[in-house]
């Protein structure tokens, strides 16, 4: 699919995107836990206000006991990200998976690729270098955030310090390489243009044509609070975008409605326009609450369970890496071995 193709997608009416991505595949979700380490940031994202309120810093022994916590109460995936801190580098995050992975059998997926171009600069290593020590600890999946909008002609307006567009998908091509795989995100409703989201979905298209390492797409809605910009996207606009999106990357297990971002009623409608997944119970979240998110800052299980039934559609629990684990069919539990 061309970018022109794709920008014809997001011209067409929601009715008709959403008869096109029209399924009755299970909606998945997965126990999860996301831990913020910091939000001490050298790169101060115009588009951020994470690096704005009171700043804190967790030690590797805090994030470790926050992850453990999590494993005890059920958490399958540990979700571990947080800002460009020119304090830490690549001993604390290894003490950190390596100590993780000792004790609890949940999976790391940790760090953007944003991270990692800063912390691995910092200490002077290459990516494969720095990220293959990573693997060594215990880290299994990148997280997909830092990709913003993959045009560095907005990027220079909006995270002017944070690593270019090629930068991103370099990084994503060699964790692919090195046996790590990744999400995917795109950040839209601000600066950028219809077309600017197709360039963004194309360079992803193309990249997992190759390799193969994406797991999960995540389109995340603007949210202005406390940030530089005062645009947001209309709902109409968000479930085009996932709409699209789930055409676009058609080669991509999941298509996430991250609730967190979209609020909980917005959610669910995205599960009828190309959503697929619905994230997980996530815990305490920092970075989309400091931008004004009133989203609830975790949910349950029933309570996923029950946002995906109220779509009409069949709700799944499932690992890091998409594999269907439970499928909770008519009061019924199928568990998958």
């Amino acid at each position: 699919m061309s970018i022109r193709e794709i920008e014809e997608l997001f011209r067409k009416d929601l009715h008709e995107l959403g008869c096109m991505v029209k399924s009755s595949e299970p909606v998945t979700f997965s126990i999860n836990a996301h831990i913020n380490y910091s939000n001490v940031c050298e790169t101060k994202c115009r588009i951020c206000a994470y690096h704005r309120g009171r700043q804190f810093t967790l030690s590797a022994d805090e994030v470790v006991n926050e992850a453990l916590k999590a494993s005890k109460a059920g958490a399958r995936e540990l979700h571990i990200v947080g800002s460009h801190n020119p304090e830490l580098g690549v001993e604390y995050f290894e003490n950190i998976f390596r100590s993780i992975s000792s004790q609890c059998s949940a999976t790391i997926k940790a760090l953007t690729a944003a991270e990692v171009s800063y912390y691995a600069k910092k200490d002077r290593m290459s990516i494969r270098e720095f990220l293959g020590r990573l693997k060594s600890a215990g880290l299994e999946i990148l997280a997909g955030g830092g990709a913003e909008i993959l045009v560095d002609g907005v990027r220079r307006e909006i995270c002017p310090r944070k690593c270019r567009s090629e930068e991103w998908l370099r990084i994503m091509r060699i964790a692919h390489e090195s046996g790590i795989k990744s999400n995917a995100t795109m950040l839209f409703g601000h600066l950028e243009s219809i077309r600017h989201r197709a360039i963004h979905l194309y360079r992803i298209r193309k990249l997992q044509d190759k390799t193969g390492g994406f797991l999960a797409f995540i389109p995340l809605p603007f949210h202005p609070e406390g940030t530089d910009f005062s645009f947001k996207p209309s709902p109409v606009d968000i479930l085009k975008t996932i709409a699209v999106s789930r055409l676009v990357l058609s080669n991509f297990r999941g298509i996430k409605a991250y609730w967190v971002m979209l609020g909980l009623e917005l959610a669910e409608i995205a599960l009828s326009y190309g959503a697929n997944d619905l994230d997980g119970t996530v815990g305490r979240e920092r970075i989309a609450h400091s931008a004004g998110a009133k989203t609830p800052e975790g949910l349950g299980v029933e309570e996923l369970i029950k946002i995906i039934r109220n779509a009409n559609r069949i709700p799944a629990e499932r690992d890091a890496f998409f594999n269907i684990l439970k499928v909770y069919e008519d009061r019924k539990v199928w568990v998958c071995e």
